[in-house]
């Protein structure tokens, strides 16, 4: 007789997850609960952990905060720049004044040997990612709200009382610098500069470009930049020659030169500071894909007289363009290790002349003590030019001048036949001349 089988427990069910308010998904744990030793962390994880939080400069200018701009004579709002200077013109009662300079303002001229860890001015904070572009403002002089696209203007007017209105606070959505350099060159001299640069290059031009060059459509535009102070060290390990002997072996197309040299082991160590070092802090700026674009161009017509700056005013933007700033400091911090080792690089190749035969740098290290980041809007005038390619490619073109020193450069689409054809004669016109001169030496 065999026995029952006693019945299997049913599956126990796990129990449903406790979700809402208080529960334990949403009550983060309590301090101190999973202690974390910050050697055991990686380098860089361990570095960002121990690195002490950017102290900030608030550079915003209490009376704009209301959005307005007001003559300091007549209280007028219509506030325009006036060409060709660092004023500000009411154009209202004509009364003139001078803006306000950052470095004056805030010190950044100064200390520059006392840096320590990372100081970042109000207009160059962090972008909030959820911050629109469209942004609203009510009307101090009739209560109507007026509605500016930071994406392209930082002036609107009010359609009802004719209040001019500035986007002089400084949102966290890259929009407001902490400074502007105004435009010196006018537009009609921008033009002229430009006309000439493309006249010298007008020969070996592609035809489509000289039927459609008009260089009064030239734009005044505000660039986005950081300007950055730094004091930093930088170690640099390698290997020097210095050339004892040269000779030569074999003859005619088997002839080769060798050299002898002694190889020495070389070190340097540098501090240095850096003052108002500029970095493109717009995506689209500072890409520098020279297969689509020639936005290189805009770097070879630096320098700008950054130190006469002045407080922001979006009155400096009326009549202009501008782009906005997308990148914050932690986008930029490799952009400017690459601009420090650079600058280190020159600094030592000034003690290591006596190696006739170079130097090949083959370990460097960093160490940067302080930086200090300020936001700020540079003048550019600029004519672009889209060269149509195959499969709605292309090469879009620039031709860039400083609005502050007329300094000019671009880049010209061409006509490559016509380089190839100047390549040959004037190669046809070298060999000429040799042969000339054997007959002449026989």
């Amino acid at each position: 007789m065999s026995n029952p089988k006693t019945p299997s427990p049913p599956p126990v069910q796990p129990a449903p997850p406790v979700i809402g308010p208080g529960s334990p998904q949403d009550v983060p744990p309590p301090p101190g609960s999973f202690p974390v030793d910050p050697d055991t962390l990686p380098g860089p994880i361990r570095d960002e952990l121990r690195a002490p939080d950017p102290a900030s400069i608030d550079t915003s200018a209490a009376e704009l905060r209301d959005g307005l701009n007001r003559c300091p004579k007549c209280g007028a709002t219509d506030i325009r720049h006036k060409p060709g200077s660092d004023m500000l013109v009411c154009l209202y009662c004509r009364n003139e004044w001078h803006g306000q300079r950052v470095e004056e303002e805030f010190g950044f001229g100064t200390g520059l040997d006392e840096l320590e860890g990372t100081v970042i001015a109000s207009g160059a904070r962090d972008i909030e990612a959820d911050t629109a572009s469209l942004m609203s403002f009510k009307c101090t002089g009739c209560g109507a709200e007026v509605t500016v696209n930071t994406e392209n203007a930082m002036t609107a007017r009010c359609h009802w009382c004719r209040h001019v209105f500035g986007v002089n606070e400084q949102v966290a959505n890259g929009a407001v610098p902490d400074a502007v350099l105004p435009f010196h060159i006018r537009k009609d001299d921008a033009v002229a500069r430009i006309r000439q640069f493309v006249d010298k290059r007008r020969m070996f031009a592609l035809k489509a470009f000289k039927e459609e060059f008009t260089p009064e459509n030239v734009i005044g535009v505000y660039l986005p930049y950081m300007i950055v102070d730094g004091k930093a060290s930088v170690d640099v390990v390698g290997k020097g020659e210095i050339e004892t002997r040269r000779y030569t072996k074999g003859s005619g197309d088997q002839k080769k030169t060798y050299y002898d040299a002694d190889v020495y082991h070389v070190e340097r160590h540098v501090d240095f500071t850096v003052d108002d070092l500029p970095l493109e802090s717009s995506t689209e700026r500072g890409n520098l894909d020279t297969g689509a674009n020639t936005n290189n161009i805009i770097n070879t017509i630096l320098p700008f007289d950054t130190k006469n700056a002045v407080k922001w005013n979006a009155s400096f933007l009326s009549g202009f363009s501008s782009e906005k700033r997308d990148r914050d400091v932690d986008h930029l911090h490799p952009r400017l290790q690459d601009q420090l080792l650079s600058i280190a690089r020159a600094q030592v190749g000034k003690s290591v002349g006596r190696y006739d035969r170079g130097v090949r740098w083959e370990q460097e290290g960093l160490d940067v003590h302080g930086t200090r980041w300020v936001s700020m809007y540079l003048p550019v005038w600029l004519y672009s030019y889209h060269q149509r390619g195959g499969n709605g490619g292309g090469m879009l073109h620039y031709i860039a001048v400083n609005g502050r020193t007329g300094e000019t450069m671009g880049s010209v689409p061409v006509q490559q036949w016509k380089l190839l054809l100047a390549a040959l004669s004037v190669g046809t016109f070298i060999e000429s001349l040799a042969i000339a001169f054997l007959v002449v030496a026989s």
